[in-house]
């Protein structure tokens, strides 16, 4: 999408920043940000910022190479009860972790939390360390260690949805045309 839009458009400056959804929001309201890449959009009744789903991805399993788990093609919850597992804290705000024990509960497993990390990558990086399992987006696949075996959960019920957001007010012809250009993406 950022391809095809620097393509059509490219008199206009792209500036990327990492950031986590609280501080991108806030960013939106201080005018210091046009626009927003989230995972936790504003309520809909947010009178400043609006944001679209752009994207709902499944969670798959990441788990080390050579644990006798990784030698079972379709894992069952109860094969996940009670091992180490690595988890993704969003600060300051977290509610990550409380829906991740609420979606294995769910599922029908209870997983020890051994380590919290920041970011997905970083849990994979433990993971491929052999300190644990992790859920992670299935687009990371591509950016894992290769010691890392991935199997797919059909019955973790689980995504991660990304939005983007933008000022309401914001009435620039680019911002909607990004905005367009996203919604297509």
């Amino acid at each position: 999408m950022l391809r095809q839009f620097r393509r059509d458009r490219p008199e206009f400056h792209l500036q990327l920043k990492g950031q986590r959804s609280a501080a991108q929001i806030e960013a939106l309201r201080e005018r210091s940000l046009d626009l927003g890449l989230v995972y936790t959009p504003p309520s809909a009744d947010d009178p400043d910022i609006a944001a679209m789903l752009i994207m709902r991805e499944p969670l798959i399993l990441a788990m080390p190479e050579g644990v006798s788990l990784a030698e079972i093609a379709e894992i069952l919850p109860q094969q996940l009860d009670g091992r180490a597992w690595i988890t993704v804290v969003r600060q300051p705000d977290d509610t990550n972790r409380s829906q991740f024990l609420a979606a294995c509960a769910k599922a029908g497993f209870l997983p020890d939390i051994a380590y919290e990390t920041s970011d997905p990558l970083t849990s994979l990086g433990l993971v491929s360390a052999g300190l644990g399992l992790a859920t992670v987006q299935a687009s990371l696949r591509s950016a894992a260690p290769p010691q890392i075996v991935f199997r797919d959960l059909p019955w973790f019920e689980r995504t991660v949805s990304i939005h983007l957001a933008w000022r309401r007010q914001d009435k620039r012809a680019v911002i909607g045309d990004l905005r367009k250009a996203v919604g297509k993406g």
